[in-house]
């Protein structure tokens, strides 16, 4: 049967044309470099200029601009509907921009779509793969979408199956697989073709905690061992936390950015969170008394203070009658996120 009956027709508007053939993978699968590259070939991995978009009346990107480096880690964090998938639609050459631009590895995301595509691995937050083939199945079809056959494909298949540890279960159909062997199939996928830049949507989504830590720690071996620049979607902290810098979108704007450490220090101390009956008076004593201005937060009031655990005490000591509960720690990011939009992250 003709690949095209296999496939819907719409899909064919995304897919690039077939790759060249100095662009074939050769050993590991990784594509050579090419005559043509543009002239940034050590610039940015990704840059975004004022990138503007919206859907009727509301606001998905209101002017963001961000720079990610060669062999970065980077993360997009932020609550859905912050801008993060319209931001992904767009670098992964789905959605137009409204305005501004975005290049990938020097090349223009509305211009010239198809070199982008040529070097880019995609993961959805949605599985892709076909879960009636096997691993070898999906990556094969996955190849004669790029151009690939014959040796090259079988060497490229080989190659990456090994990488990412799917070597033994390569003929097992994906369904019978565990979570986090299926994400490492999309994966696969990914770098199969040749990609230079990963981007991945939300990828330990579904994870149970055990496979999320393994996922990521994978991803942190991959960027590791071949320098390849990742940039994944999220809102967990803990995928966040492990990224070399963040971006922080909130409602379509980035109100932060920078490495996790560094967006955690500009907190300021330890973060209290106290509980009682009165939470906005007690805001109020508390910043009479000891001149600290409070937040409340989900019906908290959320305090900054150097030696936390000294301010518990003094909080319990001055309003007995005020204060239920009080719990302090270093700073998260989420706490960033709090003190630059005024709510949590979950709740945006």
């Amino acid at each position: 049967m003709a690949l095209g009956a296999l496939v819907p027709r719409a899909f064919f508007r995304y897919a690039p044309g077939p790759v060249a053939r100095d662009e074939l993978p050769r050993g590991d699968g990784r594509a050579t470099a090419r005559a043509g590259a543009p002239a940034a070939l050590n610039g940015p991995a990704l840059e975004v200029e004022e990138l503007r978009h919206r859907y009727g009346e509301r606001i998905a990107l209101d002017g963001v601009s961000l720079r990610v480096e060669r062999g970065e880690l980077f993360g997009l964090l932020g609550p859905n509907g912050g801008g993060k998938s319209t931001l992904f639609r767009i670098l992964s050459t789905l959605l137009a921009a409204g305005g501004g631009a975005a290049r990938v590895l020097g090349y223009d995301v509305a211009r010239e779509p198809d070199r982008v595509r040529r070097r880019l691995g995609v993961v959805f937050q949605h599985a892709s793969v076909d879960r009636t083939l096997t691993v070898q199945e999906n990556l094969v079809h996955h190849g004669h979408l790029y151009g690939l056959s014959g040796a090259s494909l079988r060497a490229a298949v080989e190659a990456v199956t090994e990488r990412l540890g799917l070597a033994e279960r390569r003929r097992e159909r994906v369904g019978t697989l565990s979570g986090g062997l299926q994400r490492r199939t999309e994966l696969a996928k990914a770098l199969l073709v040749g990609a230079e830049l990963l981007l991945l949507d939300e990828p330990t989504s579904g994870l149970d905690p055990a496979a999320r830590r393994e996922f990521l720690g994978f991803l942190a071996e991959l960027r590791a061992a071949d320098g390849i620049t990742i940039v994944l979607t999220t809102h967990d902290m803990e995928e966040a936390e492990r990224c070399d810098r963040v971006a922080i979108l909130d409602r379509g704007r980035l109100v932060a950015l920078g490495a996790p450490e560094a967006l955690k220090a500009q907190v300021g101390g330890d973060v209290l969170v106290v509980a009682g009956p009165d939470p906005a008076r007690l805001a109020e004593r508390v910043r009479a008394r000891f001149g600290l201005a409070g937040r409340l937060v989900d019906g908290t009031l959320r305090l900054e203070r150097e030696r936390g655990h000294e301010l518990v005490r003094d909080l319990i000591e001055a309003f007995p009658e005020e204060v239920r509960t009080v719990s302090y720690g270093k700073p998260t990011l989420d706490d960033v996120f709090i003190r630059l939009t005024g709510h949590r992250l979950a709740e945006a």
